[in-house]
Parts: C-alpha cells; sequence; structure tokens
C-alpha cells in the first residue's frame, strides 16, 4: 500500500530531539521547548510551522518528503548500499551494527540526512529506481568495465541531448550522475523536457507558470552478467539508440551486439542494383552515398562468402563493375547480400571540402552509425530509402491475423 505524506504526520512520527536539531540548525523555533513536548503531539510546533513565510516551509517539506520516502525497509536498503561504496569495510561495519540498532525508520533515516549526509543524494536515486516498474532488459553486452570519468559522462549526456533534439525537438540540455551499487552501475540521466505549464500557488496568489521540467533515463548496467537494464517512459523507438549511446560511451563500444530478441531484418537486396537510389533529407548536407563493399553468402553453404570491394573514387559504380562479372560465372541466385558498406561524402562547414563518412550495415539487423548529429542524418536516409529494420513478412502476417 502506497504511503500517504503530510507534515503534520511527520512531526508525528519523527523523535522531538531530532525536530529540534533540523530546526535549530536552520535557527528557527528556538523558542520552542522540544524536550518539554509530548512525543507524537507536536501540536505546538505544527502552529509554529504554519507561521512561517511559505517559500520557506515550501523548501524544508521538499527535504522532509524526501526524508519521509526513505523512513522505510528499502529506504534504509538503499542508505546502506551507498555507504557501502563510499566507507572502508570496517568502518561499514560498524556503522550499519550502530545504524541498525534505531529502533525506528524515521529516527534512521533523519539521523543519516544530518549526520551523514554525502550518503543522502546516491541513497535517494537507489531508493527512486527501486520504486520503478517498467524496465527494459538487453542482455549479450561484452564484460567490459563500465567507464565513469567526466569525458565519458559528458559524453553519454551529449548523445541523449543530441537524439532527443533531433528526434523529437527536446533535450536541449541533459546532465548525467553516476553512482556505484554493490558490482552494478547507476547512470541517471536528466534531459530537458518540453516547457510546460502548470497551475501553482504562489504567495497567495494563484498563477500558471512556465517552468522547464525534465524528463528520466536510467541505465543499470552489470559488468558480471553483461547486460544493461533501461528505464524510460518515451517511444518505444528511442530503445535501441539509448542502449546504443551507454554501449558507444560507457563501455566503448564500436557498435551494439545484436539482440537476439530482436526479430527485425534489414532488407539488403535491393543494394544489388546499381540504379538504387538514397534518399537524403533536403537540407542534411548529404551530398552522395556510393557503396564501397557487399559481402554475398551462400544459401546453399553455410559459412561460404564473397566479398567484393573497390575503389570508387574515379568510378562510383566501381563495386558493381565487379558484381558484374562475377555474376557471370556464379549462380547470383544462390547468393543473399548480407552486409554493405558505404562512404557518404557530408557538408558539414559551408567553408570547407565535404566530410567522407564511412559506415556499415550488417544482416539481420546491425548498423554501425551511432546517434551524433551527423549519424542521425544518415539514419533519417535509411529510413527515407526504405532501408530501416524492420520485421519479416510472415511476422507482420502473423500479428495482423
Amino acid at each position: 500500500m502506497a504511503r500517504h505524506y503530510s507534515n503534520k504526520d511527520f512531526f508525528r512520527q519523527m523523535p522531538n530531539a531530532l525536530l529540534a536539531r533540523y530546526f535549530q540548525a536552520r535557527g528557527l523555533f528556538n523558542d520552542l521547548d522540544f524536550p518539554a513536548m509530548k512525543e507524537g503531539k507536536p501540536d505546538e510546533l505544527f502552529a509554529a510551522w504554519l507561521h512561517l513565510p511559505e517559500g520557506q516551509r515550501n523548501a524544508m517539506d521538499a527535504e522532509f518528503r524526501d526524508i519521509f520516502d526513505m523512513s522505510c525497509e528499502k529506504g534504509f536498503r538503499a542508505i546502506i548500499d551507498e555507504a557501502e561504496f563510499q566507507m572502508d569495510e570496517d568502518a561499514f561495519t560498524a556503522w550499519v551494527e550502530k545504524l541498525s540498532a534505531i529502533p525506528g525508520h524515521y529516527e534512521r533515516a533523519m539521523l543519516v540526512y544530518l549526520d551523514h549526509n554525502a550518503y543522502w543524494k546516491g541513497a535517494i536515486r537507489f531508493y527512486h529506481a527501486d520504486t520503478l516498474s517498467y524496465w527494459r532488459k538487453r542482455k549479450n553486452l561484452p564484460h567490459k568495465k563500465a567507464e565513469t570519468d567526466d569525458a565519458s559522462i559528458q559524453e553519454l549526456a551529449g548523445r541523449i541531448r543530441t537524439y532527443f533534439h533531433h528526434t523529437e525537438g527536446r533535450g536541449n540540455n541533459c546532465v548525467v550522475e553516476p553512482f556505484r551499487r554493490g558490482e552494478l552501475e547507476y547512470f541517471f540521466a536528466y534531459p530537458e523536457d518540453y516547457s510546460q505549464q502548470s497551475s501553482e500557488w504562489v504567495n497567495g496568489e494563484f498563477a500558471h507558470r512556465p517552468h522547464n521540467p525534465a524528463f528520466e533515463v536510467i541505465f543499470v548496467y552489470s559488468e558480471k552478467e553483461g547486460s544493461l537494464d533501461l528505464h524510460f517512459r518515451g517511444s518505444f523507438k528511442a530503445i535501441e539508440p539509448l542502449q546504443s549511446m551507454f554501449a558507444t560511451a560507457i563501455l566503448k563500444l564500436d557498435e551494439l551486439p545484436p539482440d537476439p530478441k530482436d526479430a527485425r531484418i534489414y532488407d539488403l537486396a535491393p543494394l544489388l542494383q546499381k540504379s538504387f537510389n538514397f534518399v537524403p533529407d533536403v537540407g542534411s548536407g548529404i551530398e552522395k552515398v556510393v557503396v564501397k563493399k557487399l559481402r554475398l553468402s551462400s544459401r546453399v553453404k553455410k559459412g561460404d562468402k564473397i566479398t567484393l570491394e573497390a575503389d570508387t573514387t574515379a568510378n562510383p559504380d566501381a563495386v558493381y563493375a565487379l558484381l558484374e562479372q562475377i555474376s557471370k560465372t556464379l549462380p547470383m541466385n544462390m547468393y543473399n547480400i548480407t552486409q554493405v558498406e558505404l562512404v557518404a561524402s557530408v557538408v558539414v562547414d559551408a567553408d570547407k571540402p565535404a566530410k567522407l563518412v564511412k559506415f556499415h550495415i550488417t544482416h539481420p539487423n546491425s548498423c554501425s552509425l551511432k546517434y551524433d548529429e551527423l549519424d542521425l542524418k544518415l539514419r533519417d536516409m535509411l529510413v527515407a530509402s526504405k532501408l530501416e529494420p524492420k520485421m519479416p513478412a510472415e511476422e507482420v502476417d502473423a500479428v495482423e491475423a
């Protein structure tokens, strides 16, 4: 059952001595005789509380809500997990024994907030993550150490910001906060959401106030399991890009390993035709795209492959000239195209030569493009050219039936 917060009930539950410490540290209620108040009967305190200015009460109420949330078994577990990471083993064991001897969760949470505030932020984040029920797991990742240096964290924030700004028009700013919890690495990302208006009371006046909230993306990585749990309440299309951003920025992988559960496939057969046209967006800066390499796999003998690669500097269709030559001696209907390497000429700066971007697409659903600003434009081109991965026709028919 969900717990309901009210500040009056919070005062009832909290020992008077700790309430006195909290308020006196802020220079408040020094004239109140906290020891003389009956425990669980904070009427005098509550009356004084109501006379405080609204802004002052609001700031402390937000802190009380956090302390209230952490005043439970799950909150205590989150506190212990954060403290274990920050303390040495002997000190941690003694500290946990001392904290466990305290009779109530409210007293325990307030003591940690007052005396061990360095553990508070991480514990709050862990508790929040523990209350979430919407997670997607990706396995099959290499057992690589997660990089948590400032450069890697900033890279992840930048990729998230760029992706949402490009695809949804939000995410102008983003911050990522890393925490370690036992053998797990947590990354809490907070991109900027669309501006909103909220109905608020401010100093007794009712108004609609614009503000810029954040939405959240949470990554939980296990090096031991080679798995990544992702929490994101948004478009399903963003799930794999977010996983890929993490793999690139934090695990330093060239590309996201295939997901065994992903049934989508790239249909690369159209790229066997020299006449295939790529469709870049107007204003994307993409001048041309050429096929540099083709890999053909035998339909009848597993493992047999033919790779065609050509210098396309002078002749953009050079690889197709090779394809035409071998098609005279090989039954091409016995081969599928399973990988293509493309080179795109993209104008990034108007006063500089076009940049050459090389990337590959591999059957069934792997693409080496990242999710930075330039690669997102190339991904858009693949979609417009009808080269995005799709569910197999028989599975689509089954769903529709």
